[in-house]
């Protein structure tokens, strides 16, 4: 049977490379199909040169469910993609655990089965690129946390770092006889709270199938509420360590610089992409003309990380802020699809814009207020969408 994940559990156990990009398939938007009687309204913020195969577009509207179908979730690989045989994987676990672990596919598919709809955003999605690099799907696997205790996570444990089978060369730059090209896995950590967080998941399925290659077979880690950079893929080897990792994908890469300023000085901090900042944005603006009058309808996604969200509003043109309805079909850790109705609008150039605020208050930001922050991570920008009627 599979051990299901509550709403409630959730929340009270979780606050918890765009030039590397290998981006392969086709990506589309998930998003319902457009009723009868309605037509979708053409954005005019789609640059000229955008791929049309991964544009914002009638053909993709016509396939997309709330689950992004498998073939079309966002893709990011750093070292290629690697083959393993299911039939000789194994997923080691060592360092600070009183019982190191060797366990096969069939011997973690015999561990509770845990079964949870996750959505996320890659660490580097921006209005620039149109935010498509996201995607919601259904994983099955088992807990985490129950593994390390199986395990027999020791209390001095400071990080438990994931790594993957793919790997590729990285120079270091401070060899014994001056830089080095070094062979590194691809590697993500967690401090022990966070990794122990119920919600956190082993996973060998995604939509109700065996994962893909390109996915991560046969095995994978996700976290629900974090960047994607964070769920690990090809997972092989899970580490525990009394230190900090440091790999290029944590302290080195996929790292955030952001001014704070402090009094008539500017502190700047590099941090590592992590927890999901909150975000919407609209993704499709539809009209219904039947019946007499227009009717418009704008939907689109948010993004809260681990938290709830608390609201998502919509405003047209330098109109009032208005609430938007979130669909009933969203759950804890899923992407939360919202809907804006109103009627009429005059002929000529408009625009539409989102924003969202999370349980704790947090406003999403408008792009003047990210001014301070110089590199394209985290890019949680209200996006202004243009159409024209």
């Amino acid at each position: 049977m599979t051990e299901p994940v509550s709403r409630r559990a959730l929340i009270k156990g979780g606050a918890a490379a765009v030039a590397s990009y290998a981006a392969l398939g086709r990506w589309e938007w998930a998003l319902p199909t457009v009723q009868q009687g309605e037509e979708v309204v053409p954005w005019t913020d789609v640059p000229p040169n955008f791929n049309p195969q991964r544009a914002l577009d009638t053909r993709a509207l016509e396939k997309s469910t709330f689950i992004t179908p498998t073939e079309n979730f966002y893709l990011v690989q750093h070292y290629g993609q690697p083959q393993v045989d299911p039939a000789t994987y194994k997923l080691k676990v060592t360092g600070l655990v009183n019982r190191p672990m060797e366990l096969s596919l069939d011997e973690l598919k015999r561990r509770p089965r845990v079964e949870l709809i996750v959505g996320f955003e890659c660490g580097g999605n921006n209005p620039t690129s149109l935010n498509r690099l996201a995607g919601n799907a259904r994983w099955t696997g088992t807990r985490l946390s129950a593994l390390l205790r199986d395990a027999g996570l020791q209390k001095h444990a400071k990080e438990i770092v994931f790594f993957g089978v793919d790997k590729g060369m990285e120079t270091v730059t401070h060899g014994r006889s001056g830089p080095q090209e070094v062979e590194q896995h691809f590697g993500r950590s967690l401090i022990p709270e966070d990794a122990m967080q119920p919600e956190v998941l082993i996973v060998w399925e995604m939509n109700g199938a065996p994962l893909t290659v390109s996915h991560g077979a046969p095995v994978r880690l996700i976290v629900p509420g974090w960047y994607g950079v964070a769920n690990v893929k090809w997972l092989n080897h899970i580490h525990v360590q009394d230190t900090r990792y440091a790999g290029r994908f944590m302290a080195r890469d996929y790292v955030t610089l952001k001014g704070q300023t402090v009094g008539d000085q500017v502190i700047w901090n590099e941090t590592s992409v992590a927890r999901i900042r909150v975000k919407s944005m609209v993704a499709r603006l539809t009209r219904n003309g039947t019946g007499g009058g227009t009717r418009y309808s704008a939907l689109g996604f948010a993004l809260a990380g681990a938290l709830p969200l608390r609201a998502v509003e919509v405003r047209v043109d330098s109109g009032p802020w208005q609430r938007a309805a979130l669909d009933r079909m969203n759950t804890a850790y899923s992407w939360q699809f919202f809907t804006y109705q109103w009627n009429e609008l005059p002929a000529g150039e408009h625009t539409i814009v989102s924003r969202a605020t999370d349980a704790n208050g947090v406003v999403q930001p408008e792009q003047s207020e990210l001014e301070l922050k110089r590199t394209t991570w985290e890019n949680n920008a209200q996006f202004v969408r243009r159409f024209t009627v």
